[in-house]
């Protein structure tokens, strides 16, 4: 499909059919005496747009805690699973679409169950909790599937690509008991915790600069294609837009991004992204990847009450104006393990979401309205 939307391959001339929607079974009916190589169901899509999405805020039950894992991929092997290592988590299955990278990984981490068909984990009524870590364009299908089946899921960032997908997710979870968290870590990290801890519970508003250093990945790389990786911003600047709305307690209401170059691309990964929150904050995120590998990954700078705070690249944080804070050193620590162990935590004796599914929501939406404002040289309101 990728093929053909990017018109590498011309399948035009095997087209022998168009069949309206309604009519689909003229095609499907009696396929094996059907004289067609290929043909094309057409429809009218649907122009009603939502501006206003309506979020069943839950509390949920206590589970068993049975993981099974979609997606065997590097970030699979050397973050998600050591991390559930130290907790001791119960991992039944793990699934890769080859077999070979979870089975790989199975034997690595005595998991119980490698499979090639990750519906084994969706069918199984052991299994009540799947983390979803596959490329980002899949992110979306299986985390609905998984709702329907009556499964919590964990998907790693970003939860949809696009606006059709995440109002799929919403609909599917405002009819089912279920829990979503998204793998949005930094907020769980032990100096974003002193940070928000430090700026306290009052509704000021806050400024905060933040930068990615993210560095160069070249352009044929899947992150990419706004079909599969949903580009960068999307995809990965998602992480900093959930921690300035974690540290200013507030929402996004609007966004406005900029980028480099004359005539930039969606798919740009060096950009900077404004975003105005309803309590009056604002946040500015530098999405850079054309800066020194030497030079820090990420800064946070917040600026509140003649107070301020620097947090640089996760090991360090210095408060000027703070009582009782003036520095802070530690390993990196981006917050992978709190996020899994609150997770399991929450999945297991109920409660609430670790991350509120209106937050979610909100991040996700906001990083599609950078890509929005953009194309459209705007302010995109996110209502």
């Amino acid at each position: 499909m990728n093929a053909i939307s990017k018109k590498t391959i011309d399948v035009s001339s095997l087209i022998t059919d168009r069949v309206p929607l309604n009519d689909y079974q003229n095609i499907y009916g009696d396929m094996s005496n059907s004289k067609s190589i290929a043909s094309i169901l057409e429809y009218t899509p649907s122009e009603e747009q939502k501006n206003n999405i309506e979020i069943v805020n839950k509390s949920f039950q206590g589970k068993k805690g049975v993981i099974g894992i979609i997606g065997a991929g590097n970030f699979t092997g050397a973050t998600i699973l050591p991390n559930l290592k130290k907790i001791n988590a119960n991992i039944k299955y793990i699934a890769s679409s080859g077999g070979l990278s979870s089975t790989i990984l199975a034997k690595k981490y005595n998991i119980a169950n490698s499979t090639s068909d990750y519906h084994q984990i969706l069918n199984d009524n052991d299994v009540d909790l799947v983390l979803v870590t596959t490329q980002h364009h899949m992110h979306a299908k299986m985390t609905i599937e998984a709702i329907n089946a009556g499964k919590s899921v964990f998907v790693e960032k970003p939860l949809a690509i696009n606006q059709k997908e995440l109002y799929q997710i919403i609909d599917a979870y405002n009819v089912n008991n279920v829990n979503i968290t998204v793998g949005f870590n930094r907020r769980f990290a032990p100096l974003a915790k002193k940070m928000k801890k430090a700026l306290g519970s009052s509704t000021t508003p806050i400024n905060i600069i933040a930068t990615m250093n993210a560095g160069f990945i070249p352009k044929n790389v899947w992150i990419h294609d706004m079909e599969v990786g949903g580009g960068r911003i999307i995809g990965e600047a998602c992480h900093y837009i959930d921690l300035c709305s974690y540290l200013s307690g507030s929402k996004v209401i609007s966004v406005c991004m900029n980028a480099m170059g004359k005539n930039p691309e969606e798919s740009t990964d060096n950009a900077s992204i404004l975003l105005k929150y309803e309590n009056g904050s604002n946040a500015v995120i530098n999405y850079f990847a054309n800066g020194s590998k030497s030079y820090s990954k990420e800064r946070l700078e917040v600026y509140s009450q003649e107070r301020t705070l620097v947090m640089d690249n996760w090991r360090t944080l210095k408060g000027f104006g703070f009582k009782g804070l003036s520095s802070s050193k530690s390993g990196q620590n981006k917050g992978h393990f709190n996020q899994f162990q609150e997770l399991l935590y929450q999945q297991e004796n109920g409660g609430d979401p670790i991350i509120p599914i209106d937050e979610i929501v909100n991040t996700t939406r906001a990083s599609f309205a950078a890509i929005e404002s953009l194309k459209e040289s705007k302010w995109i309101s996110i209502k």
